[in-house]
């Protein structure tokens, strides 16, 4: 019989790692189900808010990610055209100070690294690596997972199983209660430098934000301040899933043409001699919720949109709230799946809209770009933060 204590993760990102700590701390013994045979370091740079930030701290992992991080101290909006600077949004003490816990940057490896070693750390938790999910079938004690390591098949039996392999979720395929993710029309570029080969008032601990005709860049401090991160996202049509593809420079420079950017951004963007692309992919249609032992999060359930840097911050959030949902349901905890979905439901729709959204004010051009640039200026970077209190200040139900 499947101990009603014990959930099985598939997915060791950032959204299973920590619903493995998070549900550690609720008292539940945790699977975590990884494909890959090893945690290699991946991804690119992170802005990670005070309503993530702070169930990292209630994790006890401050003092770790700390080192790694950057605190910065505002976000400079510019204008692409002209290079100037719009308004600043204050971050550091001020948004510390407001929401109960700092606004970090940092680099995905470094937070999946830390998540990691915590989790192989816990003794209740008990990663498999080089562990394929398959397949599933619930019933009346639980739910069994059908795994492949190498060829040999492997079953795992638990109380439910949660789905956090990310926006091509073979665990949401198998639910079939899941739309196939929707083409954005744009792709996502990233590069890390030595902070030392940026300009040097590129290298404060201030995230840089350009808006521009058809793109917008960002670039902030990572690893201790010892790299930047760049990000450029552009209208694009091409569509190849995955994160890791190769990318040239001469492409990218491209998008940000002579005639509509300032010199000193493509100055920054002729610095990388490598680049990344991914496209970028959203969901229309809310998750419905699952059904019987099975449930999703972070972008299984709910893929972000990059426009308000949320994709880890949500997929925390659904980890802490989880762990929240099962404990006050220890003793039926498909009713505890059922009482999360219905608690992020509203929530996780409201990011991802607003997400939509902003990306439509980034890319605007012409007489509209004029005004929101004016719009930003008038309203100031502290009532620009303000808007955010709803993001920021989120915290889970129980932890």
């Amino acid at each position: 019989m499947a101990s009603a204590r014990h959930v099985i993760v598939a997915g060791a990102g950032i959204a299973g790692l920590t619903a493995a700590l998070t549900l550690s701390r609720a008292g539940f013994r945790t699977t975590v189900l990884e494909q890959s045979p090893r945690l290699e370091e991946a991804g690119a740079g992170l802005q990670l808010s005070p309503n993530a930030t702070a169930i990292l701290t209630d994790l006890g992992l401050r003092d770790r990610l700390m080192p790694l991080a950057v605190l910065p101290q505002m976000i400079r909006v510019m204008s692409g055209s002209t290079g100037q600077e719009i308004t600043r949004i204050p971050l550091g003490p001020t948004a510390e100070a407001r929401y109960g816990a700092p606004f970090w940057t940092l680099h995905r490896a470094d937070l999946q690294a830390v998540l990691a070693d915590a989790a192989r750390n816990t003794l209740d938790i008990d990663i498999k690596l080089g562990t394929r999910f398959d397949d599933f079938a619930g019933h009346r004690t639980g739910v069994t997972v059908q795994c492949y390591v190498g060829h040999k098949v492997v079953d795992e039996r638990g109380a439910v199983l949660i789905g956090a392999d990310g926006i091509w979720s073979n665990v949401a395929t198998r639910m079939g209660r899941q739309h196939r993710p929707d083409f954005a029309h744009r792709t996502a570029w990233r590069a890390l430098v030595p902070a030392a080969s940026v300009p040097l008032h590129f290298r404060s601990d201030v995230v840089h934000l350009w808006l521009g005709i058809d793109a917008h860049l960002v670039l902030y401090p990572v690893k201790s301040s010892q790299m930047i991160n760049i990000v450029g996202i552009v209208h694009d049509e091409w569509q190849q899933a995955g994160w890791q593809a190769e990318g040239q420079r001469d492409e990218i420079l491209r998008n940000f043409a002579r005639f509509s950017w300032a010199e000193n951004v493509r100055e920054l963007l002729a610095i990388p001699e490598r680049w990344r692309k991914w496209a970028l992919y959203d969901r229309a249609t809310p998750f419905a919720g699952g059904e019987g032992p099975v449930t999703l999060i972070g972008d299984a359930a709910h893929p972000m949109l990059p426009f308000l840097a949320q994709g880890a911050g949500i997929a925390i959030e659904d980890a802490a709230e989880l762990a929240a949902c099962l404990k006050r349901n220890a003793n039926d905890p498909q009713q505890g799946l059922r009482s999360y979905e219905a608690a992020r439901r509203r929530r996780t729709a409201r990011a991802q809209a607003i997400s939509r959204q902003q990306g439509k004010i980034y890319s605007q051009t012409g007489p509209e770009a004029l005004i929101r640039n004016i719009g930003m200026k008038l309203l100031g970077g502290n009532r620009l933060l303000h808007r955010y209190d709803w993001l920021y200040r989120w915290r889970p139900s129980d932890i």
